[in-house]
């Protein structure tokens, strides 16, 4: 709510939908909304729909059709049904009745890669129905939940966030080249990196996973961040830091590794939050990085939890 106020202006009514929905009531447009978004101006907002009706409980079949369809100039051939909770729960029933709801009108559904999202939200008082195209969404998975298979292969949990960023914000990394992953323990972001061909040189004095020793092409360097720029001469295309400590600190840590970036360079870092200013820190980890970087993106992303993530480019 402070993010929307001081970009659009003390006037704007948000109203508190359910713990992490709420509803501008009036003010900007959804696409100013997005825009700013994705500029990262607004941090803490993951997803965003257009709402058209709202019920005590989805109503028949032939009026959800109605309600779609009427919002929309073309008949379309397929549309994204994006259904959830204000649990854990995941809004499969929800999406099963639009689904055949659309379905007997001769429209195509998926959940998701649509250029139009129909999003339902589920809550204890309401429920809620919204359009949106899919590039003012911010997100193609429900309520910006992202939620990614839990393969074996896998390091440790915070792949998740890098594959979430990379896949939200429609990163193309440098094809081969070479990247630094600073506090790499034991290795997740290390493992994504080598996914897409880099040589990672990986920075932290605790081990790596097994699987990853093997590799020719990642180097552990078994030593802190400031003792190996200090020995460091080598030139890297991206360096990515999921380092827990404060946001100024981890910013400062980033802006170091900017002399051992190349030009254009792409940089990649979560800052921690919490506490009861969240947003105040991550605006101070944001001012430092701007010292050395252009922020291409900044937002909380789902498999964040207390911190947001940032993606700059080298100035």
């Amino acid at each position: 709510m402070r993010e929307i106020r001081g970009e659009f202006g003390r006037s704007v009514r948000i109203e508190r939908v359910s713990g992490d929905l709420g509803r501008v009531m009036d003010g900007p447009t959804v696409h100013e909304l997005a825009e700013a978004c994705d500029a990262g101006r607004i941090m803490f907002v993951r997803h965003l729909t257009v709402e058209i009706a709202s019920f005590e409980e989805l109503p028949p079949d032939y009026e959800l059709a109605e309600l779609v369809l009427g919002e929309l100039t073309e008949y379309p051939k397929a549309l994204a049904v994006q259904a959830w909770t204000d649990n854990a729960g995941t809004g499969g029933s929800s999406y099963h009745r639009i689904e055949q709801a659309l379905g007997e009108r001769g429209v195509t559904v998926t959940r998701s890669g649509q250029e139009l999202v129909v999003s339902c939200f589920v809550g204890r008082r309401a429920t809620l129905l919204g359009l949106n195209r899919l590039e003012d969404s911010l997100s193609d998975w429900p309520g910006g939940r992202m939620r990614l298979a839990r393969a074996d292969e896998r390091v440790s949990r915070s792949e998740f966030k890098l594959e979430e960023a990379i896949a939200t914000f429609g990163l193309l990394l440098p094809a081969g080249g070479k990247a630094v992953d600073l506090g790499a323990s034991p290795g997740g972001w290390t493992r994504i990196l080598r996914q897409h061909g880099k040589e990672v040189w990986s920075v932290d004095p605790g081990s790596l996973d097994p699987r990853l020793r093997a590799d020719r092409r990642i180097h552990h360097e078994a030593t802190t961040a400031g003792r190996f720029f200090a020995a460091n001469r080598t030139r890297f295309d991206v360096v990515v830091n999921d380092m827990r400590m404060d946001q100024v600190l981890s910013a400062r840590m980033m802006v170091d590794a900017a002399a051992h970036l190349r030009c254009g360079g792409l940089a990649i870092v979560t800052l921690k939050g919490g506490g009861k200013n969240p947003l105040d820190g991550a605006r101070r980890g944001l001012d430092v990085l701007r010292q050395e970087y252009d922020v291409l993106h900044a937002r909380q992303l789902h498999h964040n939890r207390n911190e947001i993530t940032v993606v700059a480019r080298k100035l």
